[in-house]
């Protein structure tokens, strides 16, 4: 299987290499091919052993915060390199709080001879891979030079499994150089085993750890920062995924009114703020941008990493992803806010955290735009029921606080096995 993998990457070069690089163009920040090709700007090991933590972009480098916090602590004269795959990604671990990492490159293609360079500068002890980034070269090239390998928060959603398991003598060849699959579920635990991982079990959600990060922020100080009415409501908008989940939330909200309510949206991606705010000046006749310090009624949020703490503004939240078919987007931080959350039924990528708010009466499902505005009005007319949400959701993370430690401490564990 190693070997057929690399022959279809040999003979698909001439399409997978222009894609990658069409795609590239169209990010505001270009990546660092040099990095991209293994080829890293770090000084070659020294005495002080290292922790090698992929992630893949914003999210998974933000779900790894509180992970690389507690490594520090637990492993404070290790070195901690980071490596990102996107553009966005990258910038975001650059801005994040000094003191997280040592090191931060971008992810080498998974390219034989690029992994191989890449570890043989890095020598971790440990290769720490986010959620579900697995690659054949780079596990490959990681036990070629000893490393103890490592899935974290990992997670194997309902759309991916069925896939996964048509290929799964590839899936088995992968997981044979993975050590230990720390996962969030027993779900997951049973999925990735039957997949061929060779030792596997639960530790928990680090995203809920990684939520509480951005709770001491000020809404009077956001407020004046954001220049809202604060007489009126605020609707958080966060992370709709494209044209089909603008208009369907622009629906709901214009079946509500905008006379009443400020409206904050924050589009998962940056490149739809030009379209979006079309959409919105359609319907509104105005929008404000965040980046232009712009205020109004209806402000779209096209900035990095400030929709964590926009939330504690919030009088309710609708977090998208999941109106289309898309597998959702993180509603955790919301809910550590004490928000109401509302979001779609296509939440395969967060099933459990979604389950858990509906069921705690945190969160609500909304199928259509109509339901979705109906649960607006609903919330904002019922101030016991919007605090009864609200404190619903922040019970919910705080009893399930505690992962990020978890996974540092086995970190730490696997490092021990690799000196």
């Amino acid at each position: 299987m190693f070997l057929l993998y690399n022959f279809l990457l040999t003979i698909f070069a001439p399409v997978w290499v222009p894609w990658m690089l069409l795609k590239s163009r169209n990010r505001k920040e270009r990546p660092d091919w040099g990095e991209r090709q293994g080829r890293f700007d770090i000084p070659q090991r020294g005495e002080k052993h290292r922790i090698w933590v992929h992630t893949v972009s914003v999210g998974e480098f933000m779900a790894a915060t509180p992970v690389l916090k507690e490594i520090r602590k637990t492993l404070p004269d290790h070195e901690i390199l980071v490596s990102v795959t996107t553009s966005s990604g990258h910038k975001t671990a650059r801005e994040a709080e000094p003191g997280l990492y040592d090191h931060l490159v971008y992810f080498p293609i998974d390219v034989a001879r690029f992994q191989l360079g890449a570890m043989q500068q890095v020598r971790p002890d440990v290769v720490a891979i986010m959620e579900t980034e697995l690659w054949m070269n780079f596990l490959w090239a990681a036990k070629t030079f000893g490393a103890r390998t490592m899935l974290i928060n990992g997670r194997i959603s309902d759309r991916s499994f069925p896939r996964s398991m048509k290929v799964r003598p590839y899936y088995k060849t992968l997981l044979n150089d993975v050590d230990l699959c720390l996962m969030q579920s027993a779900v997951d635990v049973e999925r990735i085993t039957a997949l061929g991982a060779r030792s596997a079990k639960v530790v928990g959600n680090c995203k809920f750890d990684q939520a509480t990060q951005g709770l001491d922020s000020a809404p009077n100080e956001w407020r004046q920062k954001l220049g809202i009415d604060s007489a009126k409501p605020t609707i958080v908008v966060g992370s709709t995924r494209g044209e089909e989940e603008e208009l369907f939330v622009l629906e709901a909200l214009t079946a509500v009114g905008f006379d009443g309510v400020n409206v904050i949206h924050a589009p998962r991606h940056l490149e739809r703020v030009s379209a979006l705010s079309e959409l919105v000046k359609t319907q509104t006749g105005a929008v404000a941008l965040r980046s232009r310090e712009e205020s109004g009624p209806y402000i779209v949020l096209d900035t990095y990493g400030e929709l964590g703490s926009v939330y504690c503004v919030a009088d309710l939240v609708i977090v998208g992803g999941g109106f289309s078919n898309l597998g959702g987007q993180n509603i955790f931080q919301p809910l550590a806010h004490g928000k109401p959350v509302l979001h779609g039924p296509h939440m395969q990528n967060f099933r459990d955290i979604a389950a858990m708010a509906d069921t705690a009466g945190a969160a609500k499902v909304c199928s259509t735009p109509d339901e979705l505005a109906k649960a607006i009005s609903e919330i904002l007319k019922d101030k016991s029921l919007r605090e009864k949400m609200g404190k619903q959701a922040g019970q919910l993370v705080q009893q399930n606080l505690g992962a990020s430690k978890r996974y540092a401490k086995l970190i730490a564990e696997e490092a021990a096995k690799a000196k």
